[in-house]
């Protein structure tokens, strides 16, 4: 049936040939670390305003990262805000929230549906809705109709897409080629961060659709890792990746149509990003945890004293726990709670309380300022000079 296809003319590099034969043990291992990374992050107990805290913030950071790409200039502040929901805009912007929000719908549902229905399996016409859902609402050209497949030939880069004859073929080429991937019991999760990248680098180059092609392509990846598992805020960071390494993207992009060796290049970059941003949530999420369990053992080292000076005491230092150092002349004004607390005191008096603090071994006293000694808690901190 491909004999009289344009598209092998044209172009040749989507071929739906994936050799994981040929993937180096570099590699491999990284998608071991990336998966058990992800088990440690699903698996970490997580206080309810913390929990929902990192869900929003790496929505909007995943949000933003897929319209970044194609030019949306909202910031991180303002993505947050719209994920909120009180976020407001003038006129002029309004189209940017409204291209944000597309994508902050679009991932709560397909996160939605995977977890009413529990059906994993893609079809061209989630695909579509997923392009439909892309574009609601925005100003298109005559010739964009949100999902539905492109009536014309368009040029992306330094590469052609798929005559657009082909790009309906081509899909559901596509997805038979995703939901017929090869699986694992064992190694699962490890195919299926295969599997997104491949699925992602495919419908770009097919670019099936008039506009939004990009950003459909990264809700499809976004799928195919809710569907396999992993833990929410995970299934952002191969977007932010892309948007933090631009020029590398599509740089890589390029690369990948050239020969079989690009498409391994084109993973292998992108479970490196992948990684590396479970790492940076390992550490958000450890950080966390730190301050909950520091909170926790300050207040049972004050649990049986109820004197002024002792509530006073305790009050400090939890103000000086989410600090780093703090000068000495601000100590009084951190919160409103040691603010009115030291309102009616002498120097002499926080003089007083932070020796007694530093003598519990609970602060630190340095020239340049005060701050919470949080590291008491870490049970195998490293010995170091």
């Amino acid at each position: 049936m491909d004999s009289g296809m344009a598209y092998l003319k044209t172009n040749p590099w989507i071929n739906f040939r994936l050799d994981m034969g040929k993937m180096n043990y570099r590699l491999w291992i990284m998608l071991g670390k990336a998966v058990s990374k992800c088990e440690h992050i699903a698996g970490v107990p997580l206080v309810p305003q913390v929990a929902q805290k990192m869900y929003l913030l790496y929505l909007a950071k995943g949000a933003l990262a897929t319209t970044a790409i194609e030019g949306n200039t909202l910031t991180e502040e303002e993505a947050i805000a719209e994920v909120e929901g009180r976020l407001k805009l003038p006129a002029s912007r309004e189209y940017l929230a409204i291209e944000l929000n597309n994508i902050i719908e679009s991932c709560n549902k397909i996160q939605r549906e995977i977890g009413e229905a529990g059906d994993v399996r893609l079809s061209v016409e989630k695909i579509l809705n997923m392009n439909r859902d892309v574009l609601k609402g925005l100003p298109n050209e005559k010739e964009i109709s949100p999902g539905e497949f492109r009536q014309h030939n368009v040029t992306v880069g330094k590469y052609r897409g798929a005559p657009w004859q082909d790009c309906k073929y081509l899909t559901v080429k596509l997805v038979d080629f995703l939901n017929d991937f090869p699986v694992s019991d064992k190694e699962a999760q490890i195919f299926a961060v295969v599997k997104a990248i491949f699925a992602h680098l495919y419908l770009v180059w097919i670019h099936p659709f008039a506009d939004g092609n990009g950003r459909t392509a990264r809700l499809l990846e976004f799928n195919i890792l809710m569907s396999a598992g992993f833990p929410a805020p995970a299934c952002h960071l191969l977007s932010n990746h892309y948007n933090k390494t631009r020029t590398e993207y599509y740089r890589h992009l390029d690369i990948a149509s050239k020969s079989e060796d690009g498409i391994m290049l084109f993973i292998q970059y992108a479970v490196e990003g992948f990684v590396d941003g479970l790492r940076e949530q390992i550490e958000y999420i450890r950080e966390q945890q730190w301050q909950v369990s520091w909170i926790n053992y300050v207040h049972e080292q004050y649990k049986c004293k109820k004197s002024a000076v002792e509530t006073r005491e305790r009050d400090l230092v939890l103000a000086l726990s989410d600090k780093a150092v703090v000068p000495m002349e601000n100590i009084t004004i951190l919160t409103s709670e040691t603010a009115s607390a030291y309102s009616a005191k002498s120097r002499r008096t926080l003089l007083r309380d932070l020796k007694s603090l530093e003598e519990k071994n609970l602060i630190e006293i340095k020239p340049e300022g005060v701050r919470a000694k949080k590291e008491n808690i870490l049970a195998f901190l490293p010995w170091h000079k």
